[in-house]
């Protein structure tokens, strides 16, 4: 390892923020995730110890779908209401 990355990683582990950053995006790459998502999906951010939990995606759905069986029928706007507050 090079003197130059042992001091950025320093940088970075200290969570010290550089005021900007500079990247170079002719080393992109396509995002090899893409292809698994559909129209219709929505992508759900978990808090670290829920992620912790729950480690599938397969997992999360169960439970979630155990939980709506035992919530009342109620539209999906009013839902949307009793959500947003």
């Amino acid at each position: 390892m090079k003197k130059n990355d042992v001091s950025k990683s320093r940088r970075t582990l200290s969570g010290e923020l550089r005021p900007e950053y500079r990247f170079d995006y002719r080393k992109a790459r396509p995002n090899r995730f893409a292809a698994r998502m559909s129209e219709s999906s929505t992508i759900v951010i978990l808090d670290s110890d829920v992620a912790e939990v729950f480690i599938t995606s397969e997992a999360v759905n169960t439970v979630l779908r155990a939980l709506i069986a035992t919530m009342p029928k109620t539209s999906k706007a009013k839902m949307q209401r009793l959500m947003t507050g």
